[in-house]
């Protein structure tokens, strides 16, 4: 009978969406969130892999910096293009930023030089950080989440869950893995990609940023409130209460959660994301294709 009374401690675990999702908490084990890109049935999905050398907090203090995307992405990546003799492209200003804390996380919100506060998207609508660091983004056309998975406290993984809309008769295809490097074969960093300067600005912080020295500034707003949130959370658990993005409610589960996003969002068309407009209106997959 020994067999019957011996085990090894194991976490509940569950597919969805193509991944394997395990859970480390108390009991009672709560339901595994079904966020729309995960579960709904007209998408293709791919999710590109990347592990990094730094706390799993850095980057996601980097989702809560709205105004990053026009000095990183755009300025920078002018730089970089114009070193290698590729044409560029004019910076958008940021004008405002704003934030709003909802159900599951932060929404980040930014108003761009030209746009209409009226009608803009990005204004209005922006784009979610999912509790703790999950991040929601890209266009309707190829919506994605970044996962950010602590590995432990030096070391985090990147899933990069890309999705395109698949046609009504279009097959629905397994989905791929892949490695996205961080560093090129010759050992630098990665920085003529959007996620490769991302990932650039996460590692050279260190394997955990020394944020004693800081200054932060009004552009900061967000990750101040990011961190604000952040401790209340762990109050609570402390407190033996459910932080936020538990999900208890089955009524809440079905058929999924919806995490609101913009049409179309600045992200997906800064300086050298993309070879081309028609490029991404016809495969929003393709530059990440070539680059992995």
């Amino acid at each position: 009978t020994f067999k019957h009374r011996v085990n090894i401690p194991a976490y509940p675990v569950q597919e969805m969406g193509g991944l394997i999702w395990a859970y480390l908490g108390p009991t009672p084990v709560p339901l595994l969130p079904r966020w729309d890109l995960l579960v709904r049935d007209d998408l293709q999905r791919e999710v590109g892999i990347t592990r990094l050398p730094c706390n799993w907090l850095q980057a996601a203090e980097n989702s809560l910096d709205p105004v990053h995307v026009e000095y990183l992405h755009a300025v920078y990546m002018n730089y970089v293009h114009r070193r290698q003799g590729r044409p560029t492209t004019p910076p958008r200003h940021h004008v405002r930023i704003a934030f709003d804390v909802w159900d599951y996380g932060i929404s980040k919100r930014r108003l761009l030089e030209g746009d209409d506060p009226l009608t803009s998207e990005e204004w209005l609508v922006g784009h979610p950080v999912i509790f703790p660091g999950h991040l929601a983004l890209g266009s309707d056309a190829a919506p994605r989440f970044e996962f950010r998975v602590p590995l432990d406290d030096d070391h985090v993984m990147i899933m990069s869950y890309f999705t395109s809309k698949r046609k009504p008769d279009e097959e629905e295809l397994p989905v791929q893995y892949y490695e996205i490097p961080w560093k090129n074969a010759d050992g630098s960093l990665v920085v003529d990609t959007v996620l490769g300067q991302d990932f650039m600005a996460w590692v050279t912080q260190g394997a955990i940023n020394d944020r004693t020295t800081e200054r932060l500034g009004t552009s900061d707003k967000g990750v101040i409130l990011f961190r604000s949130l952040i401790l209340e959370q762990i109050e609570k658990v402390q407190r033996g209460e459910d932080p936020m993005g538990v999900v208890r409610d089955p009524a809440q589960h079905t058929p999924f959660l919806t995490v609101p996003r913009e049409r179309l969002a600045f992200f997906t068309h800064v300086a050298g994301l993309a070879a081309s407009p028609d490029e991404v209106e016809s495969d929003p997959l393709a530059l990440i294709r070539r680059k992995q």
